[in-house]
């Protein structure tokens, strides 16, 4: 019996690429359709930061799936970022 990989999904990458980038941070990936997601990213870190800040890192760790014109992830439409 072969057992091929599971496919992980544009979410689950997104998810991790954020979660990698930001350690501790707790993440929430919701959408997909047409390539357009909604994160919520809860991370200590964020504490004190502006919510630019926030977001620019948020964007940071997940630019390489949003680089090219075959990119998974063509738009977040909802980010949401809190310290807690």
């Amino acid at each position: 019996m072969s057992t091929s990989p599971t496919p992980v999904s544009v979410a689950e990458l997104v998810r991790e690429a954020v979660a990698t980038a930001i350690p501790g941070a707790d993440v929430r990936v919701e959408g997909g359709g047409g390539g357009h997601y909604a994160l919520d990213v809860v991370s200590p870190s964020f504490e004190g930061a502006s919510m630019i800040a926030a977001h620019r890192r948020v964007y940071a760790s997940i630019a390489h799936l949003m680089k090219g014109d075959a990119a998974p992830v063509h738009a977040i439409d909802t980010l949401r970022t809190r310290a807690r």
